[in-house]
């Protein structure tokens, strides 16, 4: 059976950047399934698994555009050193706004912080390893609500 529109797949992965270094990986946990087709996963992936089946094992090379996008300065500002309180703030801490989006820290100074909030990825060519460990129809629920109800299809909101 091969990966199409409303399949479930189940897969292995590592992800790796430009200097081999990894970024995110599935060993040691349990495959991550998905329901293709359904947009929950970045766009060059599952452009990269149409077609695939169970046993398949390749690489992906993702540009940006395919991946989190190119980095956009816009999503970057400089905020009151006061909007966060007697907080001991630090490059690299991640923080929510009122609207539930997270920013990151990317310079700190006496009356501002930089927060930057593109995605970490944004802007990083995208290097996986792949193997497909499971291809199945997707159940009738999982196409309604848009995502895999777990491996076998059971799963309860």
């Amino acid at each position: 059976m091969q990966i199409t529109k409303n399949k479930v797949a189940g897969i292995h992965y590592t992800l790796r950047d430009n200097e081999g270094t990894i970024i995110d990986t599935s060993d040691g946990r349990d495959p991550l399934y998905y329901l293709h087709g359904a947009g929950n996963l970045i766009i060059g992936m599952e452009e990269g698994l149409e077609g695939k089946s169970k046993g398949d094992k390749f690489q992906l090379k993702i540009a940006p555009e395919k991946g989190y996008g190119q980095k956009d300065p816009a999503m970057t500002q400089k905020v009151p050193r006061s909007a966060f309180g007697d907080q001991d703030v630090r490059v690299g801490m991640k923080f929510s706004t009122d609207r539930g989006d997270v920013v990151t820290v990317t310079e700190v100074g006496l009356d501002s912080v930089t927060v930057d909030a593109n995605h970490p990825l944004a802007g990083v060519e995208l290097n996986f390893a792949v193997e497909v460990m499971e291809v199945r129809n997707a159940t009738e629920e999982e196409i309604t609500h848009g995502h895999v109800h777990g491996p076998g299809g059971h799963h309860h909101h």
